[in-house]
């Protein structure tokens, strides 16, 4: 009796891990957004959003998910401005969110939009092939 208490003890208690990391990584991007929309002027910080933070675990660590507006230069760019800021970025969140240790910031780019276009691509690209194959072998 006394085992099944505690495992669902510990069971509902990382279940509110998982939401509080959740939380916790929305007010993180939350505040990202804010302070790359006005606060950092490195000239290298192009057009650049946050897409997502991706928390680790045990919240020691965020990826955070950059979408930047341009080229690939202008990412990487963005991206060199960005990392060269992280101490900055990370102090501000410790401060805003009033955190006691911040998690480790490493800074990505999305390129979730890119890879979703190519596969549609891909994929209409097979759809052509399919009805073509379909015409040729219905047709005379």
């Amino acid at each position: 009796m006394l085992k099944g208490f505690l495992d669902s003890r510990w069971a509902v208690e990382h279940r509110g891990r998982k939401y509080h990391r959740g939380r916790l990584s929305e007010a993180i991007r939350e505040e990202i957004e804010t302070i790359l929309e006005g606060e950092l002027g490195d000239p290298r910080i192009g057009l650049a959003s946050v897409s997502a933070v991706l928390m680790a675990q045990d919240a020691r660590s965020a990826h955070i998910m950059v979408t930047v507006a341009g080229d690939e230069a202008e990412a990487e760019r963005t991206l060199e401005g960005l990392n060269a800021a992280k101490n900055y970025v990370r102090h501000e969140l410790a401060e805003r969110l009033r955190l006691r240790r911040p998690p480790e910031l490493y800074f990505q780019i999305d390129r979730a939009d890119e890879l979703e276009s190519r596969v549609d691509e891909l994929l209409g690209r097979a759809k052509k092939r399919r009805r073509k194959s379909t015409d040729a072998a219905s047709g005379p």
